[in-house]
C-alpha cells in the first residue's frame, strides 16, 4: 500500500484552505493508530471485510447526511465507521484494503445473512475520476444520488464554504468567478490520478448542479438498473416513505426510520443577491431540462412541500416509454 500523501493543487482564486486545528491533527493520527490496529487485527484473524453493496455519491448539500444517518438505523445495514470516506476520490491512493477498514465487522442475522456496508461520500459525483474507480473495484454497487434545486444547492454550498472561511468573494463574484476558477482542473486530474485539486472540490458553486452531466458520466460505466435519483424535497417531506423505497432498490426488506432529521444545514445567514440567484436560474435551465429527459422530474428545493417525483430507477428499455415510466430490477434481498 502507498501511503504517500496524493499531491494537491495550492488554493488559488481566492478560494482559501480550511486551517486544520490541533483538533484536527489529534483527530487525523488517532484514526491513523486505528487503521493500523485493524489492519493487524484483520491478518491475525484472517478476516475479510465485506466492501459497500451501494454508496451514496452525491450531491453536496442535498441531504446526503440526513439520508446517511437513517439508513444507519436500519438493522441490515452496517454505516461506514465516518459518514465520507472518500476513497474513491481523495484517498485511492491507499488502497483496496484501507477501504475496507473503513467499516465494521458485518454481523450475521438470524437467517444467515451478513449485514450490508454502505457510505456517503458526496464529492464521487464531481470528481470525474470516480466512476471508472467505483466500475473497478465495484462493479456490482448500487449508487445513490440525492437532487436538490441547483440554485437553492449553490447557494447552501456558498454558504457553507462563508461559515468554513474558505470563501472571501460574495456570492455574485464567487458566481462569475467559477469558470476561470475550474479551468483546467478537470484535465489536470484525469491526467495525473495523484493530483487533488482544493479549487474543484470548493468553488464548484454551478458545475456541481449540473446532475444530468455527472449522472451521464455514471451511465457509461454502469447499467441504469444500478443507479437510483432521488429528489431531496420528498425526501425531507416523505422521509420514511423514500427510505421504504432506497431499502427495496438496495435489496434490503422495506423499514421506515423513527424519524427523518435534517442534519449538517448551513448556520450561517448571508445575503444572497437577487440578480445572481435570477442569473443561476437561467444558466442552469437547460440542464434541468436534461434532467428531465433523463429522470422525468426537476428537483424540488428542501424546504417546499411534499413534491410529485417519485425516485427514478431507469433501466434500458427496448421500447421508448416516457423517462418517468422506467424502474430498475431491484435486488433480490440477501
Amino acid at each position: 500500500m502507498n501511503d504517500q500523501p496524493a499531491s494537491v493543487a495550492l488554493p488559488h482564486a481566492g478560494i482559501r484552505r480550511r486551517r486544520d486545528t490541533a483538533a484536527d491533527h489529534g483527530r487525523s493520527l488517532r484514526r491513523g493508530i486505528a487503521d493500523r490496529c485493524r489492519s493487524i487485527g484483520d491478518v491475525v484473524c484472517g478476516r475479510r471485510r465485506p466492501l459497500p453493496a451501494f454508496i451514496i455519491a452525491g450531491a453536496m448539500r442535498c441531504g446526503t447526511t440526513s439520508l446517511h444517518a437513517a439508513l444507519a438505523g436500519h438493522p441490515r445495514l452496517a454505516a461506514s465507521r465516518r459518514k465520507e470516506v472518500h476513497y474513491f476520490d481523495l484517498q485511492h491512493h491507499l488502497g483496496v484494503g484501507w477501504y475496507a477498514r473503513q467499516f465494521p465487522n458485518v454481523r450475521r442475522s438470524s437467517d444467515g445473512t451478513l449485514e450490508r456496508p454502505f457510505e456517503s461520500s458526496p464529492y464521487y459525483m464531481f470528481d470525474p475520476r470516480v466512476p471508472a474507480r467505483l466500475k473497478e473495484t465495484l462493479p456490482d454497487v448500487r449508487i445513490l444520488f440525492v437532487l436538490r434545486d441547483p440554485v437553492e444547492r449553490a447557494i447552501s454550498h456558498y454558504r457553507k464554504n462563508r461559515r468554513d472561511g474558505r470563501e472571501p468573494l460574495s456570492f455574485a463574484d464567487a458566481i462569475d468567478a467559477e469558470e476561470e476558477r475550474l479551468a483546467g482542473e478537470e484535465e489536470r486530474m484525469l491526467a495525473d490520478p495523484r493530483y487533488l485539486s482544493q479549487v474543484h472540490q470548493y468553488a464548484s458553486y454551478q458545475a456541481r448542479g449540473r446532475y444530468a452531466e455527472l449522472i451521464e458520466r455514471f451511465r457509461r460505466h454502469f447499467p441504469d438498473d444500478q443507479w437510483m435519483a432521488v429528489d431531496a424535497g420528498r425526501l425531507f417531506a416523505e422521509g420514511g416513505r423514500v427510505v421504504e423505497e432506497i431499502c427495496r432498490f438496495v435489496g434490503i426488506e422495506p423499514w421506515r426510520p423513527d424519524h427523518f432529521a435534517a442534519e449538517n444545514s448551513s448556520r450561517v445567514d448571508v445575503a444572497i443577491d437577487e440578480a445572481a440567484r435570477r442569473k443561476l436560474e437561467a444558466a442552469f435551465e437547460p440542464h434541468e431540462r436534461a434532467l428531465v429527459d433523463l429522470v422525468g422530474w426537476r428537483p424540488s428545493a428542501c424546504s417546499v412541500g411534499p413534491p410529485t417525483p417519485e425516485p427514478f430507477r431507469s433501466s434500458r428499455p427496448t421500447a421508448s416509454p416516457p423517462p418517468c415510466a422506467r424502474r430498475s430490477r431491484p435486488m433480490e434481498p440477501g
